[in-house]
Order: structure tokens, then sequence, then C-alpha cells
């Protein structure tokens, strides 16, 4: 008997293991395109960089909110102080605790500083990520467009985030995968992946929502079971308890909100959106480019949305864009921030990927993609270098 559960085990095991060199050799295409148009973007921003002090990689590993992480995974949310702002004074406790946390993992098991383990973790959540992309482009529409939506993801306008020291890029593997568990009717992966993606951004209610929502209208058609609620119970768990702990910390209910207030960030129904769109129109001699392409990007967004739901994506993707294009389109924060927030909505892409697929020319399909790693690499130098804000 022993032998036989041993040799049961090992056929598993094997079976595993096969099915696992499958998977990565059908992604093998998405991987390979989706970090072509990286190290595009990031030879570009080297180039831009020659006649500059320090290093390219040391630019993406200390823009702005790389800084908060980096210093929570040396010294902890205690050790860290905060620092003056015009609302009030910046705290640690803005910032999520996943990614510090890899941070802090990376820098204690391998020889590197910590502004190299952030990038280090950062490109591989993004690799993860255009793996996650392709896994659900490719189950909804065929292998192609889960291969282009991959490489699509990779030269949006604000694609130079993704090999910043950032959080996107885990979120948005997070996200990618929780979808496609949900999407196999695997409920609670989705729930556990959507308990980790609540840890690493605020956004991550986004996604708890879509995946509740999902998760209640399978159990009120009576198709789902325990797993459907289980999966729904503990996908909120991360984003709440983390609110918790800092309430817990700050002696008061909405003490994360309060903390949040330094940066301006607060729901206000799109109203400071609408001022800043105003503002193109009416202060045009103040306008970056930067406000202009974000603007494009919202209106892009919101089209693609509508797109969606024409093609009849499955309700959770729709649901998570719309939420996350709620959540860009509604916080009175900072109005440049607004497409790098909507970067993990992935499942806005899939749209152009299935009309990008139906090219017959690999040819034109090859020149197009390019020119678009191109173009995101050359406004990745301009928010890197030119710009004087955050991305």
């Amino acid at each position: 008997m022993p032998v036989v559960l041993s040799s049961h085990a090992a056929g598993q095991r094997i079976g595993l293991r096969a099915r696992s060199a499958d998977a990565l050799r059908a992604a093998a295409p998405a991987l390979l395109g989706y970090a072509a148009v990286r190290v595009i973007g990031v030879l570009v921003l080297v180039v831009w960089n020659i006649h500059r002090k320090g290093s390219a990689l040391g630019r993406l590993s200390s823009l702005w909110d790389a800084f908060w992480y980096q210093a929570i995974a040396v010294h902890g949310y205690a050790g860290t102080a905060p620092r003056p702002g015009p609302y009030g004074p910046y705290e640690p406790y803005a910032f999520f605790p996943a990614y510090p946390a890899l941070i802090r993992l990376v820098h204690t098991v391998l020889p590197l500083q910590p502004n190299r383990a952030a990038l280090l973790v950062a490109w591989t959540a993004s690799l993860a990520a255009a793996w996650g992309i392709f896994a659900v482009g490719a189950h909804l529409y065929g292998h192609r467009t889960g291969v282009i939506a991959a490489v699509l993801w990779g030269v949006t306008p604000y694609a130079v985030v993704e090999s910043a020291a950032y959080s996107e890029q885990l979120f948005t593997a997070l996200a990618a995968w929780a979808c496609y568990a949900l999407l196999t009717r695997r409920w609670v992966w989705a729930g556990a992946l959507c308990l980790a993606a609540g840890l690493t951004r605020p956004t991550g209610i986004a996604l708890a929502a879509a995946v509740c929502a999902a998760a209640l209208w399978e159990l009120v058609r009576r198709r789902g079971g325990w797993r459907t609620a289980l999966g729904a119970v503990i996908a909120p768990l991360g984003f709440l308890g983390f609110l918790a702990w800092v309430a817990a910390v700050k002696g008061r209910w909405d003490g994360y909100f309060r903390v949040q207030d330094a940066w301006h960030s607060r729901f206000d129904l799109g109203r400071s959106t609408f001022y800043s769109l105003r503002d193109l129109f009416t202060h045009a001699d103040q306008v970056w480019l930067t406000d202009v392409v974000v603007a494009a990007v919202l209106a892009g967004s919101v089209v693609l949305l509508v797109v969606s739901v024409l093609h009849r994506q499955p309700p959770v993707l729709v649901l998570f864009s719309a939420a996350m294009l709620v959540l860009a389109l509604g916080d009175a924060a900072y109005f440049n921030s607004r497409a790098r927030f909507l970067l993990p909505a992935f499942a806005l892409l899939l749209p152009l990927a299935n009309g990008l697929a139906r090219l017959r020319s690999r040819a034109s399909l090859v020149l197009l993609l390019g020119s678009a790693a191109l173009i995101s690499a050359a406004y990745g130098g301009f928010v890197v270098f030119v710009y004087p804000d955050a991305p």
C-alpha cells in the first residue's frame, strides 16, 4: 500500500510538472513579447540618461512612492519617519504592506540593496502579470489574443511604471490571476488572490467587489457551493484587515483615510476630475503633455469599457474594470496619477487585442506593436526625466 501511494504521489508530481511546462510553453510568446517591449522602454531610458548623473535603473528604483516602499521594507511602518506635506504629514501607513514585505524578503535572502531588490520584485511581478493577462485573454478569445493583450499592456502610455519600483505590477498580477481563477471556477483561489491584492493596493477593494458580486450572482442562481461562498468571504479580508490595523494604530476607525488626507486623496464623485479636465481648455498655457495624455487615457478607458460591455465580456472583468474606472475618475487626488491607477485594469485591453488578432499580416502586427513600444518608451522617458511630478 505505501508503494502504491508513493507511486500515485509521484505520478501527481510528474503530471503537475508536465502541466506547468505546457502552460509555460503556451505563455512563452506572450512573455517574450512583453519582455521585448519593456526592454525597449528601459533601453530608451538608458540612452536618455547618458549625459545625466546617476543611472536609469537608479532613477526607476527611486521615483516618488518607491522611497516609501523601500523605507517600510527596511525600517517597518513605525520606524519610517513622516515627511512634511502641503495638506499634512506624509506617513507610511498610506502604503499597503505586500510589496514592501516582498522587498524585505528578497533583500534578506539575496545580496541586493533594497532598491535593487525592489526592482527585482517589480520586474518579476510584471512578468507574472503579463502571464496572467495572457491566460485570461487566451481562455476567453484564443491564444493569439492572449499574446497580443500581454504585449499591449507593455506599451500603454504609462507602461514605464511597469519597470519602476512601484506596486502596480504586483497588484496587476494578483488581479489577473484572480480573474483567471474565477473564470475557471476556482473560487477559493480567486478569493485568496483577491485577499493578497487587497494587501497590495487600496484598489484591491475594486477587485474584491467584482469577485464578491460574481460569487453572489452564482449563489443566487444556485450554481455555486460552499467554495463560491468561501471565496467571496475571504476576498475583501486583505483590504479590510489593513484598514483595521491602521485604525488600531491611529486609535480611530477612519485612521487610514485621515492618513490619505496628506495626499488630498478622497472620493469626491469626480468633481476634481471635472475641474482638471476643464482646466485643459481654460488654462491651456499651463498644460503639460502629461495632462493631455492622462485625459486621453481616461476618455479611452470609458470607450473601452463600453466596448467591453457590448462584446459581452464576463461580468467579473466588466465589474473590475468599471470599479477601477470609478475610483480613478472619482478620486480627488493628483490628476496625473489617474492613468497609473488604471494600469491594473487589463481587461480594458482585451477588445483591442481581439481586434488586432484579426490582422492577417504578422509583419503589420509586429510593426504596429513595435511602433507603439517606441512611442510608449519615448513618453516614458519624458515622464521619468522631464516631467517634475510623480507619474
